[in-house]
């Protein structure tokens, strides 16, 4: 069934008669309405048999089609629509943008396509230029038809066509090409003529290009049809991609005219073919089939790719007998860049962390992002372990050095977790899972390192589960409990401070302390949460004890890199002091030095904003760190806490009794306060008061006790020494 369309009014001077199908009754709303906008006269289809009864009642000329409708779906819509109107367009707008549907599509006659969610101005432009498009076609349509009737007007429409045309002799040399040839490779069409047809074509496509055109069951009724692509005059400009259609000529059916040249071409004349340019198609196909494939940010392979390139190393290793390795990679700190810097930063930063990996790795080598921060690598054909841990080595390397991004130089670690096929997984899952779960053991043990896959740890992670889902529940549940140990007076025994610590009441397993759940609730983004329940549980307590007089009480609280790097760390800790009424001044935050080095610039600026605020800072295990005396003397830190691995050595006589004398020297003379952790003894007491160490804490005065234990110590003038330790 076609329609003519009226005499009194063409397709150019009117608008243009546009059907929309959706199954999205909003999406399909919003879609009309943006194209009536522009101008075009549109009828909106819901659905797949709407749709085709829309074509069955009315002329089109563009159809934009949902892939997925139920009942018809898109491709039947494209199927009826060829069949009862074939000058109607069609661009198909999707969702879906796997290669094999957008393949199946342009198959199918599709002439473009628009993923959702589309930029409206992109799917306005995208209409415009097929309309464009299909108006080009019907013209050479019409050309086609005067041809017929009029052969004054031969060369011309020949020449105009937007196709290449040319006509070959026996041999394959060029008879007649037009000049289209010139705007879209380059060569004028005296060039050409005499020359073989293989001088167009790649050298990588003439022998299969001549080939199909001698083929001898090419016929009228049968053309040849391919692609190839042909090369264009010059070096500046690419080769192109073009679809060659073909047939024999018979001699008695050239039309006879007075001009001799043509005469002459119709002696010679074998073949008839067009050479339609379909760069953009080939274009458009291979990025979708890349996009399918890759990452666009960093260029790498995608999962999916990187799936089957393992599955494929993991069927040759079987084969021959050999090994391959898996590592799966994590930023370390990428997240606390991203929040600080942007997402824009946070980009750029992936793409330079990306060059680094790349150039550590070896021919053969698959590294892919696998999502966020989160790589992976393949490692085929290996002969061992050794091999996977050069490697690992040689990317830790790589990533030392700071990174620069604009006027920021920022740190960014690693850390890889390896699955060596076959003893960590003979299947693709397998060597995944368990790559990853070795990675989240580097990660609780400190990051920036890199561990190989053993069975132990499937357990230490069913183990792992378990106590997530309990710390989650204890939240809900209030089973967190604080305990406070006391920071003395080394002097006169009486509580100056008390330094706030967190318990976990376990139903099941009784009194946990931090070193059985803290890294857990860490990895597991608990951690806020955690910090602040107990900051408000301390914050309250304490609270009332400096209302009830003691007024000089300091609380210290010990906080985790994740809270200090936060962007807004600063604004959510003054925000929980005022909602808790706890004065600032009352309050001392203990930090290590590492937290510090990590990213001096922006952790110099938040001390510098709590310590206006008349917070505390302490620096928390001093002298395990980095110990640089430039930031010591750079930042409002207020107090140092020598690590009780050096206060054991003034009870054993070892060289940690020296490294006490000088942290306390140095203290005194940046007028620095100094708490001494782990004190144990009368001997190490008395050691620290001659050395004129300010305040102590340690199991001479107790563990860390519940609020109500801390009240009545408060209560007396002075601590009781010799409390037995728990």
């Amino acid at each position: 069934m076609t329609r003519d369309l009226p005499t009194h009014l063409s397709r150019a001077d009117r608008p243009a008669q546009l059907l929309v199908a959706e199954d999205d009754q909003r999406l399909l709303a919003s879609l009309a309405d943006l194209l009536r906008g522009a101008g075009h006269t549109v009828t909106a289809a819901l659905g797949g048999p709407a749709a085709c009864e829309a074509l069955d009642n009315q002329d089109f000329d563009l159809a934009l089609l949902d892939l997925h409708m139920p009942e018809i779906d898109g491709y039947e819509v494209m199927a009826h629509a060829q069949d009862i109107q074939p000058h109607c367009g069609v661009i198909v707008i999707s969702g879906e943008s796997t290669f094999t549907s957008v393949s199946r599509a342009l198959r199918r006659g599709a002439l473009d396509y628009v993923k959702k969610p589309f930029a409206p101005d992109e799917l306005l432009e995208t209409v415009r230029n097929v309309l464009g498009q299909r108006s080009l076609i019907r013209d050479h349509a019409k050309v086609q038809h005067r041809l017929k009737k009029s052969e004054a007007l031969h060369r011309y429409l020949v020449n105009s066509s937007p196709d290449i045309v040319f006509v070959l002799d026996k041999a394959g040399r060029i008879c007649f090409i037009n000049n289209k040839v010139n705007s879209l490779l380059g060569y004028t069409p005296t060039d050409l003529i005499g020359e073989h047809f293989g001088r167009l074509l790649d050298e990588q496509d003439i022998t299969r290009g001549t080939y199909a055109l001698q083929d001898a069951s090419v016929s009228a009724d049968n053309p040849r049809t391919l692609e190839v692509r042909m090369k264009t005059r010059g070096s500046r400009r690419a080769n192109r991609h073009f679809e060659v259609t073909a047939f024999p000529i018979d001699p008695d059916t050239w039309p006879h005219t007075n001009d001799p040249e043509e005469r002459a071409i119709g002696q010679r004349a074998r073949i008839y073919g067009t050479a339609r340019d379909v760069t953009e198609r080939k274009e458009a196909e291979a990025f979708i089939n890349f996009q399918a494939y890759h990452d666009l940010l960093t260029r790498l392979p995608n999962r999916a790719l990187f799936k089957d390139r393992l599955n494929l190393a993991i069927t040759q290793a079987r084969r021959n007998s050999q090994k391959l390795a898996v590592m799966f990679l994590d930023l370390d700190r990428f997240k606390v860049i991203n929040d600080t810097l942007g997402h824009a930063m946070g980009d750029r930063l992936l793409q330079a962390v990306t060059r680094r990996l790349e150039e550590c790795l070896r021919r053969g080598d698959t590294l892919s992002r696998f999502g966020g921060d989160e790589f992976t690598l393949l490692l085929p054909a290996i002969h061992g372990k050794e091999d996977a841990r050069q490697i690992a080595n040689k990317l830790i390397r790589a990533l030392q050095p700071p990174f620069q991004l604009g006027d920021h130089e920022v740190f960014v670690g690693i850390s890889i977790g390896i699955a060596v096929f076959p003893d960590a997984g003979d299947s693709l899952d397998q060597l995944i899972q368990n790559a990853d779960i070795a990675m989240y053991h580097v990660k609780g043990k400190g990051k920036g390192d890199y561990r190989f896959y053993s069975d132990t740890m499937s357990i230490d992670t069913a183990n792992r589960l378990s106590l997530e889902r309990d710390l989650r529940l204890a939240l809900d549940r209030d089973e967190l409990r604080v305990h406070y140990q006391p920071q003395v007076c080394a002097n006169t025994n009486r509580i100056v401070g008390l330094e706030a610590l967190v318990r976990w009441q376990h139903p099941e397993r009784g009194l946990l302390y931090p070193p059985d759940f803290l890294p857990l609730a860490e990895e597991t983004k608990l951690i806020d949460d955690l910090s602040e329940r107990v900051l408000a549980k301390a914050c309250h307590q304490v609270g009332q004890w400096i209302h009830d007089g003691h007024d000089d009480l300091r609380l210290a609280v010990n906080l985790s890199p994740i809270q200090v790097e936060h962007p807004r760390f600063v604004h959510t800790l003054m925000e929980q002091l005022r909602t808790y009424q706890f004065p600032p001044h009352n309050l001392e935050i203990e930090i290590t030095e590492n937290v510090i080095m990590n990213d001096l610039e922006q952790i110099s600026q938040k001390l510098r904003e709590l310590a206006d605020y008349g917070v505390r800072i302490a620096i928390d295990d001093f002298g395990t760190g980095y110990s640089s005396l430039n930031y010591l003397h750079r930042l409002p830190i207020h107090t140092l806490k020598v690590d009780q691995s050096f206060i054991r050595g003034i009870r054993n006589s070892e060289d940690g009794a020296c490294i006490v004398n000088a942290i306390v020297a140095m203290a005194h003379g940046l007028k620095l306060e100094i708490v001494a952790e782990g004190v144990e003894t009368d001997a190490q007491l008395c050691y620290l008061r001659q050395l004129g160490c300010h305040q102590v804490q340690g199991f001479f005065y107790g563990p860390a006790q519940p609020a109500e234990f801390i009240r009545r110590s408060l209560g007396r003038d002075r601590l009781a020494q010799n409390v037995t330790a728990v």
